[in-house]
């Protein structure tokens, strides 16, 4: 039978017409298959191919398309063409759980990954954030180390608490982040409804050459940020449908229910920095708001799905490297190191040349000397070197650029220099004490219990209900006799854990 000609014919990679979608070619209708039917060969051998390694951190996620609009003047801070009044710039953002795998669901308790790509004039702008303003560890050199803690154990495969508790009690600047990830904003309800963060400190600089320091706070248009799952909630939605998140994000698009955030900047003076109290650039601390308020840019708005899943969002790749002109990098160690990672980390995942991934690629043109490697689709023309005296490309430096600063002092290994009010425990506890409430506090105490009872040996449950002691005296307390009450004085064996019952959590980017 004549197949139906208001549909396109299949065709190979190579654009040629296929012979038929169901039948292999044989030897008589009952004969072996032969080697030169083309098309079932390249089926197969497509399909043998067609998962790319994951992420390391952040390989479960989803996202969308749509547009960053300019509503405030903040030219006075930065000369980016992407912040200037009224500016208009397609988007793709990236939401994710860190430490699960690709198919791990979606209401583990973790933080989320909140990555923006900004297609701007001058190139990509990449914000690679999460849902909470600050992170684990201050140093890269133990972000490797942190990451596999929180990953699965050498013997068994297995999520294990016990190796997440050992870390963050003996790193005490955990502490913040940690009292965010076992309070409410642990598992948002959707991502639609929760906040996204920089973190990290950035630079801008402006048209007279004036540096500023900045942090990025994207603030959900739907609600007021803390929509979440209780821990119970999360459980059964876990089971129930494991791509909650995902789902919600694709549907309410489709419908035409187009989340949005409002950005909005905390700016710092170069000046203020040198001898402000807490060391700005420390990753585990905020800025007070009564100290630098938070003041309006725009509207980051999401209309569009992706068509192709695969191509468009599982080969996404943001990396903090991706400054414009006007905006840069900062003293920020951890900052600092990712500018680097990320993009290594593309290149062993996607392939060297991952920027000529159409989702990839920039809408500003590219005249650059980098040529072959596997993959490589956009064609280069001699001169393929510099210097040249051919008409090739050459660098034209800017009058002034973010990311300069000065620094001096000998080649050392040694943590931040300490300031006034610089210390692990007080941001964290006054995050317990002053914003969450005492019906949060509750889920706080019950969600650390929960987790601490789950397989953690008795020498990190000593460490750990001290950790939660320096936290906050009374909220220590009430974990450590909940805990003892749970387990009638006694723990796990550790190894054990449930990754289902709270799944664990992991590092941001």
């Amino acid at each position: 039978m004549a197949r139906k000609t208001n549909v396109p014919p299949t065709t190979t990679d190579a654009g040629i017409r296929v012979q038929s979608d169901e039948h292999s070619l044989t030897v008589g209708p009952d004969g072996p298959i032969v080697l030169h039917d083309h098309y079932l060969l390249e089926q197969m051998a497509n399909f043998n191919r067609e998962r790319i390694p994951e992420r390391q951190p952040h390989a479960k996620g989803s996202g969308a398309f749509g547009y960053f609009e300019v509503t405030q003047d903040v030219s006075r801070y930065t000369k980016a063409k992407v912040f200037q009044p009224g500016a208009k710039t397609d988007v793709l953002m990236r939401f994710s759980t860190v430490a699960g795998e690709r198919g791990s669901p979606d209401t583990w308790r973790d933080p989320r990954g909140f990555s923006v790509k900004m297609y701007t004039e001058d190139g990509n702008f990449d914000m690679v954030g999460n849902n909470t303003p600050i992170f684990f560890v201050r140093d890269p050199i133990k972000f490797q180390n942190f990451i596999r803690s929180q990953k699965r154990r050498a013997d068994n495969g297995l999520r294990d608490h016990d190796m997440q508790w050992d870390f963050w009690t003996l790193s005490p600047e955990s502490a913040h982040q940690v009292a965010y990830l076992m309070g409410d904003r642990g598992i948002p309800k959707t991502w639609r409804e929760m906040n996204g963060y920089s973190s990290h400190t950035y630079s801008l600089v402006n048209e007279e050459g004036e540096l500023f320091w900045v942090k990025f706070h994207f603030h959900t248009d739907q609600g007021d940020g803390n929509a979440h799952f209780t821990q119970e909630e999360a459980d059964k939605m876990a089971g129930a449908d494991s791509d909650y998140h995902r789902r919600d994000l694709f549907d309410n698009i489709h419908k035409g229910n187009h989340p949005s955030w409002t950005l909005k900047w905390q700016i710092m003076p170069y000046e203020d920095a040198k001898t402000y109290r807490i060391n700005p650039f420390d990753l585990t601390k905020t800025w007070p708001h009564e100290d630098y308020p938070l003041i309006e840019v725009g509207k980051l708005v999401l209309d569009r799905n992706p068509t192709d899943f695969h191509t468009e969002i599982e080969q996404a790749a943001f990396e903090p490297n991706n400054m414009v002109p006007g905006v840069g990098l900062s003293p920020d160690k951890m900052l600092l190191a990712r500018g680097f990672s990320y993009a290594d980390a593309h290149r062993a995942r996607l392939g060297v040349n991952y920027k000529e991934i159409p989702v990839n690629k920039p809408q500003a043109p590219v005249h650059a000397y980098t040529k072959d490697g596997a993959g490589r689709t956009q064609k280069v023309e001699d001169p393929v070197y510099a210097p040249n005296s051919y008409g090739g490309p050459a660098a034209q430096p800017l009058p002034t650029e973010a990311g300069l600063w000065h620094a001096d002092g000998d080649m050392v290994r040694s943590a931040y220099t300490l300031r006034e009010d610089d210390d692990d425990w007080s941001q964290a506890g006054a995050l317990v004490r002053d914003v969450m409430d005492d019906a949060a506090r509750e889920r706080l105490v019950n969600n650390v219990t929960g987790h601490l009872c789950d397989g953690v040996s008795e020498k990190v449950l000593v460490r750990a209900f001290e950790y939660w002691r320096n936290i906050d005296a009374d909220i220590g307390a009430r974990i450590e006799k909940a805990v003892r009450d749970e387990l009638g004085g006694e723990s796990k064996a550790p190894g054990m854990a449930s990754a289902l019952s709270i799944g664990g959590s992991g590092a941001g980017g």
